[in-house]
């Protein structure tokens, strides 16, 4: 039995919990980040869906700094070992795969080889312990507060003692070992408002999980694999085909290859991973499988008995290798000359195991805190949300967006979703349970949203957000010998975590013209994200900033007010007659007046730069101090 103790204890080592653990070891305090396998990185890596999710503005603003470092730093890698170019030929940054699904395709272990060097970078190694195959099993909570933990090795027992815990476990498995209270599946629409939840709760309603694997296209040679067993029943009752039913009933008509009757793009290169054609060292191009047919929905392992969370796992395996006995012996040939592609390889050594499945499961969805703050579906859906953002909080730590993508679930399987949603922000509120321990925090897809919303959140670099907010959140609470609990009490307090974050490059709003690059992003993002644009303004309605657009006089007021709100001296500002009544220059030059801030901006009408430089120092003093 060994006995660990750190500021920080990262317990999982999803995609979060490594941006976690980065975070925390940057602000100078000992992590301890455990893994239930040889690997960290969660989805890109342990679970294989290493052709990333993300959205159309993530090349450049969306991500933290530490997020596109990552991207960055894969890209690195194929042109320094293969050869890539720096661009691809239509002008797209490097995606290695060229995968249709995502901007950036690799390799798992190559994920994983870019996450080690990070976690391993000059400042970092020194203040991070990483524990492997090791998962909780008990835990000691008293006063409020979680005391220590008890870790399965394998082989023996640990003990680790921390601060502040963090759950960054794929099933949200630390929740019910330090009682706190979670839910699963889908809740009730009296609870929620949501217009897409059920009548009544559905805890079992949970979405399905994914063995991933990667196969090889080698023409010419066979490498069938063993027929698994029940073959019949999960081609015939999954069912195992490349159509697709889209989610308003359409069927897309997916080949192999070629393209589709009605144009759809090869379901080859939907999730491929090398494209041989752009990198040397590579005869043939390698596929991702993460495909409806390897979609396991029959039943969930969340609280489930270990011997049906063994069956459950049996058989979502030999579901995914059925899959690629299908594509190798049953799946219709693009020239009509039969059926299966025995060419398919199966890569074992991409997925680092003897089954060639990823491994861990792809898990979509599961437990979830009970937060002191819960996104709930007319929080981020378009159809519920007015102008270019969804709903503002002001106390947000993070942002991402991706519709609501909710794949077929236990006990509905029936039931899928593609719901629109506009760019979102993480509440802090939504990482802190509202009841339990007060040394707490979630830190990746387990955080407060529902059912519906989970779906939007899960993905690549909202998780990376999520996990970064959860780490630097941890290390502020100590840093101010307080618990994140009693931090989430404090308008200040979370004001300076924001400003942490913002110095980190972690955007807090949504300003896709202003990135953290930028002289002005620490301030821009704050008047964002406190409310500064008022649903009148042009700018409600889009999400650039345009720095050299001239404000409103709502602007102008709203700005200035939430600079000085936190100030301990009382300032009186134009009454709404003068605000509507003067011209936004003078509105601009007297209530700087007012509030004692300097400098005026001169006759010209006020632009969001002359703005939010003019109230810069307020805002960068305020928040500091």
């Amino acid at each position: 039995m060994a006995a660990y103790d750190a500021d920080v204890a990262v317990i999982g080592g999803s995609l979060g919990g490594v941006a976690a653990a980065i975070a925390v070891a940057d602000a100078g305090l000992d992590v301890i980040l455990t893994t239930p396998t040889d690997w960290v990185g969660g989805q890109i890596t342990n679970q294989g869906v290493s052709a990333l999710d993300e959205h159309r503005h993530i090349e450049s603003f969306g991500g933290t700094r530490t997020y596109d470092t990552f991207r960055q730093q894969v890209r690195a890698h194929y042109r320094r070992d293969h050869d890539a170019p720096a661009t691809m030929p239509d002008g797209r940054p490097l995606n290695p795969g060229n995968g249709w699904v995502s901007r950036l395709c690799f390799e798992p272990p190559v994920g994983q080889a870019v996450l080690r060097d990070m976690l391993a970078s000059s400042g970092r190694a020194d203040r991070m312990t990483i524990l492997e195959t090791c998962s909780p099993i008990d835990a000691t909570v008293a006063d409020g507060c979680i005391q220590s933990l008890r870790l399965d090795s394998g082989a023996d027992t640990d003990d680790l003692t921390a601060t502040v815990y963090l759950d960054a476990t794929e099933w949200g498995d630390l929740l019910p070992i330090v009682d706190a209270n979670y839910v699963t599946g889908a809740e009730a629409k009296a609870d929620t408002h949501e217009a897409h939840a059920p009548p009544t709760a559905n805890p079992q309603e949970i979405q399905s999980f994914t063995y991933c694997f990667a196969v090889e296209y080698r023409p010419g040679e066979d490498h069938t694999i063993e027929r698994p067993a029940g073959y019949d029943t999960f081609r015939d009752e999954q069912p195992y085909t490349f159509d697709y039913v889209d989610h308003a009933g359409e069927v897309d008509h997916y080949r192999m290859f070629e393209e589709g009757p009605d144009g759809e793009r090869p379901f080859w290169t939907y999730r491929r991973i090398v494209d041989a054609s752009i990198l040397e060292g590579f005869e043939h191009d390698i596929a991702l499988i993460n495909w409806r047919g390897n979609d396991y929905y029959w039943d969930s392992p969340i609280d489930a008995a270990p011997e049906r969370q063994a069956r459950i796992e049996d058989e979502a395996k030999r579901l995914a290798l059925g899959l690629l006995y299908w594509l190798q012996t049953d799946a219709p040939r693009d020239d009509g000359s039969g059926t299966g592609y025995p060419e398919l390889k199966l890569r074992r050594d991409l997925m680092g195991t003897e089954d060639g499945l990823s491994k861990q499961p792809y898990v979509r969805e599961c437990r979830r805190i009970i937060p002191a703050t819960r996104v709930v579906e007319g929080d981020i859906a378009v159809a519920s949300v007015r102008g270019a953002r969804s709903r503002r909080f002001p106390t947000s730590v993070g942002i991402g967006w991706y519709g609501m993508d909710l794949h077929h679930c236990v006990d509905a399987p029936e039931k899928a979703l593609h719901e629109p949603t506009r760019p979102y922000q993480i509440p802090v509120g939504a990482l802190v349970p509202a009841a339990g321990p007060t040394n707490l925090l979630a830190a990746c897809k387990n955080i407060g949203t529902t059912h519906l919303t989970n779906g939007a959140y899960r993905l690549h670099p909202t998780e990376w957000a999520i996990g970064e907010a959860a780490g630097t959140f941890a290390a502020d609470a100590i840093i101010r010998e307080t618990s994140p609990s009693a931090m989430l009490e404090s308008t200040s307090a979370i004001q300076r975590l924001q400003y942490r974050l913002l110095g980190r490059g972690v955007p807090i709003a949504w300003t896709t013209d202003v990135d953290y690059d930028h002289d002005l992003f620490d301030v821009t993002q704050l008047l964002v994200a406190w409310g500064a644009i008022p649903r009148t303004a042009p700018r409600f309605d889009r999400l650039t900033v345009d720095l050299d657009d001239p404000v409103t006089n709502g602007e102008v007021f709203n700005a200035i007010a939430t600079a000085i709100s936190f100030r301990s001296d009382a300032v009186i500002l134009p009454s709404s007659t003068d605000r509507r009544a003067e011209a936004s220059t003078t509105l601009l030059n007297r209530t700087l007046a007012a509030a004692e801030i300097d400098p005026t901006c001169g006759d010209e009408p006020p632009t969001w730069r002359t703005l939010s430089r003019a109230i810069a120092q307020t805002i960068r003093r305020t928040v500091v101090s």
